[in-house]
């Protein structure tokens, strides 16, 4: 494997969460494999999974801006909410948390029978008046469970009952809805594009779906759990009777308290794992081409990085080129398993004991990823004269 001169490194890691963004690691790396090989190029591709700072690492990478709107909150409180617009100004980049994410209500005010994705609706209407079509949008760390009624409510879609009230917010609605009016969706849908990064394989409902597995972490007991899980029921069940679509058949449809089905059903949304619509919308398989070797990470490695995070995503794609992968990790467990999985290295930073104040810290960590990777690529060298 190592024969020859190492002409072109790649860096693609995601953050260390609370310590150093995707950018500054790759800067660390830039400058701990110019230490060893001056003359080697490296390529600094900042990378995520889809979940928090999605917006910043595609704008990071691919040029475009960060546009703030005036949305509403999951209980349609009036707040500033940001997401991005790529360079190709056709592109938005959203983050479903940043209108309708738990942060947005304190613990006592989590409700998913109220809350609502009414403001992940706004900043997509938002993007669109702005002449978005495509939209690549993150839906993890959802306070909601309405099935994405309400981001659908904000596009123009009518839910109405049996006697053809229109109804409200909320995951309380869904057990009421008979059928959706369609008269005033904005037209400018029906060129669009949606990509979601979904993580998660649940139903819309049942024991596995929605409600029963993610609603009591956004505020819900016993009975709300039951009641939510219902109405989900109903809402598939008027699905398929209106559009012929199985809603509750499509892996990942529950993800974020149902609104992965509700872009599948009624926006023709794709679901894609997080880091897979990252890596696509980077283009990494063309920006990889002809690399010695790829440098990834991220905070803690363990045995959920083999299910799909960051680390695991750029080491399948660097796989299908046959080009090797280390990995660092500010902590790191299952070392067997992330060697099983086919890293070339798996590298923990800290060099010794210390605090957990002390291991989130930006320079200390910076510093260990340099001094970490320098003496990995020292290796490197010594191999390749």
């Amino acid at each position: 494997m190592y024969t020859g001169k190492i002409k072109k490194i790649v860096v693609a890691s995601d953050s260390f969460k609370g310590s150093v963004s995707s950018a500054e690691v790759a800067e660390c790396a830039e400058i701990a494999i110019h230490r060893v090989f001056p003359d080697c190029e490296v390529v600094k591709i900042p990378v995520g999974d889809g979940g928090e700072g999605t917006v910043e690492t595609l704008i990071a990478a691919l040029g475009g801006e960060s546009v703030s709107c005036a949305v509403h909150d999951p209980l349609m409180r009036p707040i500033e909410a940001v997401y991005g617009i790529l360079g190709d100004r056709r592109t938005a980049v959203i983050e479903m948390a940043a209108a309708s994410g738990l942060t947005c209500v304190t613990m006592p005010e989590r409700n998913p029978l109220l809350t609502t994705t009414y403001g992940t609706g706004e900043l997509i209407k938002d993007a669109l008046n702005r002449g978005c079509r495509n939209f690549l949008i993150g839906i993890g760390g959802s306070a909601t469970n309405d099935g994405g009624t309400g981001m659908l409510q904000a596009l123009g879609f009518r839910f109405l009952d049996k006697v053809g009230n229109e109804l409200g917010s909320g995951g309380q609605i869904l057990s009421q809805i008979y059928t959706v009016d369609r008269s005033k969706v904005l037209p400018q849908l029906r060129e669009s594009l949606f990509t979601i990064a979904c993580d998660v394989s649940n139903p819309f409902y049942g024991e596995q779906g929605a409600a029963y597995v993610f609603a009591r972490q956004k505020g819900a007991d016993d009975t709300m759990i039951r009641l939510l899980d219902e109405g989900l029921r109903n809402f598939a069940e008027v699905i398929e009777r209106t559009m012929g679509i199985e809603v509750n058949k499509i892996s990942g449809s529950g993800a974020a308290g149902g609104l992965g089905g509700g872009f599948v059903a009624f926006l023709k949304g794709t679901l894609k794992p997080g880091i897979r619509m990252v890596l696509e919308a980077l283009r990494f398989d063309e920006q990889i081409q002809g690399a010695d070797l790829i440098i990834t990470g991220e905070g803690k490695l363990d045995e959920q990085t083999c299910m799909g995070k960051t680390p695991l995503g750029v080491l399948r794609a660097a796989m299908e080129q046959d080009i090797p992968v280390i990995v660092l990790g500010g902590s790191v467990m299952e070392v067997d398993l992330l060697n099983a999985s086919g890293f070339l290295a798996v590298l923990p930073l800290l060099p010794y004991p210390v605090s957990l104040e002390q291991a989130m810290d930006k320079d200390f960590t910076k510093g260990n990823i340099m001094r970490t990777l320098e003496q990995q690529l020292r290796v490197i060298r010594y191999y390749r004269k």
